[in-house]
């Protein structure tokens, strides 16, 4: 089994990493989430983390499954009622500062699962 180097880049299937076949067509396609899947189907985990962040605390919300157009949204929602900056991207939702609590009372109120 190939591990991926980054996130970014994730290993095809078949085990190709380059070729130099000028005629060469990539048709793999790239695996994205078409639709989101209903609020009280997605299992959220919810946790702070500081791992190669200079000390400084931020609460990760992990396991969304759905496009990203819904991550980001409900990234910014997340970031609103906190009142914090952060990111949301790759099925993760960053939010700096410990805000765990209020964050989970939050996507219970919406309907969510949360799981340990």
């Amino acid at each position: 089994m190939l591990i991926p180097m980054s996130k970014k880049h994730t290993p095809r299937p078949d085990g190709l990493a380059y070729s130099t076949n000028k005629d060469f067509f990539n048709d793999y396609p790239a695996e994205e989430a078409t639709e989101t899947l209903a609020e009280s189907k997605q299992k959220l985990r919810v946790k702070l983390d500081t791992k190669q962040r200079a000390g400084k605390v931020v609460t990760l919300v992990e396991g969304f499954s759905g496009t990203n157009d819904d991550l980001e949204a409900l990234g910014k929602k997340l970031k609103t009622k906190c009142g914090a900056g952060g990111s949301a991207k790759e099925g993760l939702i960053l939010i700096q500062g410990d805000y765990k609590e209020k964050v989970v009372l939050w996507l219970r109120e919406w309907g969510y699962v949360l799981t340990k």
